[in-house]
């Protein structure tokens, strides 16, 4: 049984910055694609960055994050982070993390990011 825990995330000043952790248990993430998404209030669910399983293939990032957002994997392989540099207030929303491997998928419990001064 997958299940995925974030952690991180909270209020911040635009400018600011805040690293988000999304930490399996019952297997190691190394062989998985992960991704984080968000969803702001009254919005469909945005994809925000993307990393292969394996290191096989390219990270992605949306053109609004791109060059602000780094999405990595731990060493160990049993967590993914994203790291949000010059936050801005549009960035405001619920981050969630997400696995996929084998054509099944799993999700993080999401986690609130607000940027407002």
């Amino acid at each position: 049984q997958v299940q995925l825990v974030q952690s991180g995330g909270g209020l911040v000043q635009p400018g600011g910055s805040l690293r988000l952790s999304c930490t399996a248990s019952g297997t190691i993430l190394t062989h998985y694609h992960m991704a984080w998404y968000r969803q702001a209030p009254g919005q469909e669910r945005e994809l925000v960055a993307a990393l292969p399983g394996d290191g096989i293939g390219a990270t992605y990032y949306s053109d609004s994050v791109k060059g602000r957002f780094t999405i990595s994997r731990d060493n160990a392989g049993d967590a993914v982070h994203l790291q949000m540099n010059s936050l801005k207030p549009e960035d405001t929303a619920v981050y969630y993390c997400e696995a996929t491997y084998a054509f099944n998928e799993w999700w993080g419990q999401g986690t609130q990011v607000t940027v407002s001064s």
